[in-house]
């Protein structure tokens, strides 16, 4: 009985060992697929040199001709200071896009990074804000974008003798320091803004030889300081507003060549400053006002191509009268 066990036992022996031998070669092959150890480089014992955040650049050893470059991160972008020289600096440029800047006649360092009192046309005060844009005759065409508006110390604004074109930006009433505003000789349209009667310290008004229409905004009469107001040579319509009479410092009235009608506010003779007034061709009916001829201070008067009747006020007689035509009427 005991023989033929161990014969048994030695008989299977080999089979045994067959296939101990089996599983080994089976655990080794496993081995090198291991997902954990990436392959036998250590797994999450790896040290640290060997670890990269995702989307970090891969050292040169590691680069290759397929390798994905990381995105570059994009900061937030900061709002500038509505009150610092940037504001000035994004305004000008609006100016310069709205406008075909690249065919100015002179464009020298715009929208370039240079201090703003280095581009053409531009002078500022020591805080770098724009005191002074002057694009006179400089072949600017398009129209005049908004965001002028922004240009919180602007003194004097120029940009006569143009092709500019579309109505004026209601936003230059937010020019609160303006002295000077110079837009004539364009092909501006539509309405004067009555936000121009905003501009406090305005001096000089000069929108005349455009293709305004509609009437004199009356806000025009809260202009304190003005000392010439240019409207000629438009499509106005309507009546002469009788607050004009208020402007005390006026010294020039220029509404010639335009469509106005009614009669010739009486409240004109109270600009005891006038040395010019031109209101020659339009449609102006009834007399000239006897208080025109209080005018101590005109040095030139222009009623001509109207439709006028009854005489010349006694004071208006020594006055040099110019114009298409004189106003055809006999001394009072």
């Amino acid at each position: 009985m005991f023989l033929s066990q161990t014969y048994v036992r030695l008989n299977m022996l080999p089979v045994f060992l067959a296939a101990a031998l089996a599983l080994a070669l089976l655990l080794a092959a496993c081995g090198s697929d291991d997902p954990v150890d990436g392959g036998g480089s250590g797994g999450e014992d790896a040290p640290a040199s060997s670890i990269r955040e995702v989307g970090s650049p891969a050292p040169a050893s590691e680069a290759s001709a397929t390798s994905v470059p990381a995105s570059t991160p994009t900061a937030t972008p900061i709002p500038a200071d509505r009150t610092s020289p940037q504001t000035d600096r994004e305004a000008l440029a609006a100016l310069c896009n709205a406008t075909d800047g690249d065919n100015w006649a002179s464009n020298t360092n715009w929208l370039s990074d240079a201090p703003l009192r280095e581009w053409h046309g531009i002078e500022t005060d020591d805080n770098g804000r724009v005191t002074s844009l002057n694009l006179f005759e400089n072949q600017l065409t398009g129209e005049i974008p908004p965001e002028l508006g922004s240009l919180a110390n602007l003194q004097l604004l120029h940009l006569s003798r143009n092709q500019l074109s579309g109505e004026i930006p209601a936003e230059i009433g937010n020019l609160a320091d303006l002295q000077f505003l110079y837009l004539s000789a364009n092909l501006l349209s539509g309405e004067t803004p009555a936000e121009i009667g905003n501009l406090a310290d305005l001096q000089l008004l000069y929108l005349h030889g455009n293709e305004l229409s509609g009437e004199i905004p009356v806000e025009l009469a809260s202009l304190a300081n003005l000392q010439e107001l240019l409207l000629g040579n438009n499509q106005l319509s309507g009546e002469i507003p009788a607050e004009l009479g208020n402007l005390a410092n006026l010294q020039r009235l220029v509404l010639g060549n335009n469509q106005l009608s009614g009669e010739i506010p009486a409240e004109l003779g109270d600009l005891a400053n006038l040395r010019e007034l031109n209101l020659h061709h339009n449609d102006l009916t009834g007399e000239i006002p006897a208080e025109l001829g209080n005018l101590a201070n005109l040095e030139g008067v222009s009623l001509g191509n109207n439709q006028l009747t009854g005489c010349l006020p006694f004071g208006l007689r020594d006055v040099p009268h110019y114009g298409p035509s004189d106003h055809g009427l006999p001394d009072c």
